[in-house]
């Protein structure tokens, strides 16, 4: 018998984000989360989210024992300003046992049900910058820090319970060797000139802080055409500065602005932490940091992790600036492999962008979904 209990104690959820390490415990392209920044994340009292979703964290257990997770969650700011009646549902992870699956997704429509939402669908975070989609190919790939891995039978689970695909996604491996940067170099320069544009770097994590809130500024104005967005508020912001911003080697960060100074155009990338992390095994100390810090310095993949450009500019080849930049950097830095995280398969413009980059799609996801009623 199946047994569903919401993890609300300290003792819970550590129990609820940790069930993964024993799961994938022999798995070795599954990348584990650091344990205390998940509880962080999923913490009421410390992450801004909670000021506009709510979350129910949810435990299956058979004979006292934990089988499966999954995190019920509403975002209002989607429900309210966007009309989208949608029940999420994220940090979805099972045994292959279907009776566990379907326990808690019907979990997930009865909290939906008793909010009036009409469908359900996942995995998905609380907004577009938590980790998103089901693996449906490239297992044999290694994970990285800001995507879900997973087991083949999940996708036959969710479809078992009469899930449909909602959006696809695909993530894509550049060789660097194969980059020939000729094209983007000379497009840089005309741009610039003819937009009156220039770049901006970087060598200190303080000198990005100035530019931050603009640059999530900029990040909902050229996101919020796609069907799954959901903007960043103001406490967010503040909390995501405070999280990531010094994490990040500042030589991977690159803006664009315009005569007068304002932003036009960003990128983050950071170098590839799956290795670190792996070592780290969910805990920083005593060794944990060492590997990551280790790994900010040396690496030899990158990860693109955000780009942005302002409405107005789209279609100008301000692209080119960032890839320029990147090229430079990445070349003195040793970087051998470029990796692109989740990307709308039905976004043909983000998607045409990396075209000289020859990219190799490595990695497929997607979201399911269901009505609830």
């Amino acid at each position: 018998m199946i047994i569903l209990k919401e993890a609300k104690s300290k003792k819970e959820m550590r129990a609820f984000v940790k069930f993964p390490f024993s799961l994938y415990k022999e798995n070795a392209y599954w990348v584990p989360p650091i344990i205390n920044d998940e509880l962080v994340n999923f913490n009421t009292k410390i992450n801004p989210v909670f000021k506009h979703a709510t979350a129910q964290f949810l435990l299956a257990y058979r004979d006292n024992k934990i089988v499966g997770r999954v995190a019920a969650i509403i975002n209002w700011t989607e429900i309210n300003e966007q009309k989208v009646k949608k029940m999420r549902f994220g940090w979805f992870d099972i045994i292959d046992d279907l009776a566990v699956s379907e326990a808690l997704i019907n979990k997930v429509k009865e909290i939906g049900r008793a909010n009036n939402l009409e469908f359900i669908e996942g995995p998905v975070g609380f907004s577009n910058l938590d980790k998103v989609g089901v693996l449906t190919d490239g297992y044999d790939s290694l994970g990285t820090m800001i995507t879900w891995y997973n087991h083949p039978y999940y996708v036959e689970h969710l479809e078992a319970l009469g899930l449909k695909k909602a959006k696809g996604y695909l993530e894509h491996a550049m060789d660097f060797k194969n980059i020939i940067p000729h094209k983007f170099k000379r497009i840089s320069k005309i741009i610039q000139s003819r937009l009156n544009l220039h770049l901006l770097e970087f060598t200190k994590s303080s000198d990005i802080m100035p530019y931050s809130d603009e640059m999530f500024d900029l990040f909902n104005k050229s996101y919020a055409e796609l069907s799954s967005f959901v903007p960043v508020s103001e406490d967010e912001k503040a909390f995501l500065k405070k999280k990531y911003i010094k994490l990040i080697d500042p030589e991977y960060i690159k803006f664009v602005a315009d005569k007068d100074g304002k932003l036009v155009a960003f990128a983050i990338t950071l170098p590839s932490f799956s290795n670190a992390l792996q070592k780290a095994n969910g805990k920083l100390f005593p060794f944990g940091l060492y590997h990551m810090l280790k790994s900010r310095k040396t690496n030899d993949t990158a990860i693109f992790y955000l780009i942005g450009i302002a409405p107005e500019y789209k279609g100008k080849g301000v692209v080119s600036i960032i890839f320029e930049s990147y090229f430079n950097t990445y070349k003195t830095k040793g970087i051998k492999t470029l990796l692109r995280t989740p990307e709308l398969e039905d976004n043909l413009a983000i998607n045409q962008l990396w075209t000289d980059f020859q990219p190799v799609n490595h990695k497929k996801r997607s979201t399911y979904s269901m009505p609830i009623d």
